[in-house]
């Protein structure tokens, strides 16, 4: 039904999108995660022509939306896009949100338009609330309005932004409840969320969004249980990450040595933990893998949870084990400061070495 093809999204300061592909398929539940700036609700955004993609193609039933002077009122009457704050219309009641629409844009009469508004309400368990004006509800019952208002609409696919992020915790479940009913029905959704619970409880699917790709994609059961790749599964167990990359001798060793140890304070890390890692650092990067491979350009991350931090250090260049190949003293201090090492050489990746080990010392 949707397909992304290598879309990419620039801004004047940050891409966050930079090769999106993927398919969304009649019935799926599709929920977004990912870390702050990763463009979620940009690409929830670019489904409904909101925004446009810097480059790439995204078709809805094999017709390209993102073509030349495509029409999008074609589309939005076969898409629904659900706000996080709402956007109902606040000078009418209930049941007028459900009926203008109707009369704007399918052009439906008033009388057809109110009998299938109080249908839809009734389905919802709404239609005690039709005369009441929207800041006589609550926040559960403002979304599940917003929910019935793109229902009426007859809607091929309904998408989501953020819809929990702005309710208490006990108005949750009827928004969860809300699109299981969606789902039972066999409703297409794509819904943008940071609620971990949420995702979990509702997907068919999930898109694990990072690196400007759907980096990870699979059931919730892959995703939150068995997870393939070690940045995901820091994502979804709330590990902290760091990420700094090196460009061969030109890089600031203070500036990264800040970083490190900004990351170290904000974590709370113990003072022998903040040692382990900015000896690290200096040890294995500078002084052995940049001694080695003065041009390399590497990609260090830490991931922090539960008092313990792991490393993992991709470099290019030929294959290059510094455990093994080198007997220096800077790796004599690496290996007393680290457990867990493994090596690997991946020949056609663009940073074929891996190194992945974690600290012995743990944080308090």
């Amino acid at each position: 039904m949707i397909r992304f093809e290598h879309i990419r999204k620039e801004y004047e300061n940050a891409t966050p999108h930079k090769d999106i592909n993927g398919v969304i398929n009649d019935g799926d539940v599709i929920t977004i995660i990912g870390p702050s700036g990763t463009g979620k609700s940009t690409l929830l955004r670019m489904i409904n022509g909101l925004e446009r993609p810097t480059s790439g193609k995204i078709f809805f039933n094999d017709e390209e939306i993102t073509a030349p002077n495509y029409d999008f009122t074609k589309l939005r009457r076969k898409v629904g896009m659900i706000f996080q704050s709402f956007n109902l219309f606040n000078n009418l009641n209930v049941l007028d949100n459900l009926v203008v629409p109707q009369m704007d844009i399918l052009n439906t009469d008033t009388v057809t338009a109110r009998n299938k508004a109080m249908e839809i309400l009734k389905k919802m368990g709404l239609d005690m609330h039709c005369d009441k004006m929207p800041n006589q509800l609550s926040g559960g019952q403002k979304q599940r309005v917003a929910i019935a208002r793109a229902l009426v609409m007859e809607p091929e696919v309904i998408l989501f932004d953020e819809p929990t992020s702005a309710l208490d915790p006990a108005m949750v479940n009827e928004v969860v409840n809300t699109i299981k009913w969606l789902a039972s029905m066999h409703t297409t959704m794509v819904i943008v969320t940071h609620d971990m619970k949420f995702a979990r409880e509702v997907s068919t699917r999930i898109f694990y969004l990072d690196k400007g790709e759907i980096f990870e994609e699979g059931t919730p059961q892959e995703i939150f249980d068995h997870p393939k790749r070690s940045r995901t599964q820091a994502f979804v167990t709330n590990k902290r990450i760091i990420d700094i990359m090196i460009q061969g001798p030109d890089y600031s060793f203070s500036m990264i040595e800040k970083q490190l140890l900004d990351f170290c304070a904000s974590q709370k890390l113990s003072e022998d933990l903040t040692y382990n890692v900015t000896s690290v650092f200096e040890e294995l990067i500078v002084q052995v893998i940049l001694t080695h491979k003065k041009d390399a350009t590497i990609e260090l991350s830490l991931y922090y949870n539960d008092g313990e931090m792991e490393y993992k250090v991709k470099f290019d260049g030929p294959q290059y084990n510094p455990v093994e190949e080198s007997t220096t003293l800077p790796i004599m201090i690496f290996k007393n400061n680290i457990t867990h090492y493994s090596y690997q050489f991946h020949k056609k990746a663009q940073r074929g070495n891996s190194l992945k080990f974690s600290s012995k010392i743990h944080g308090e």
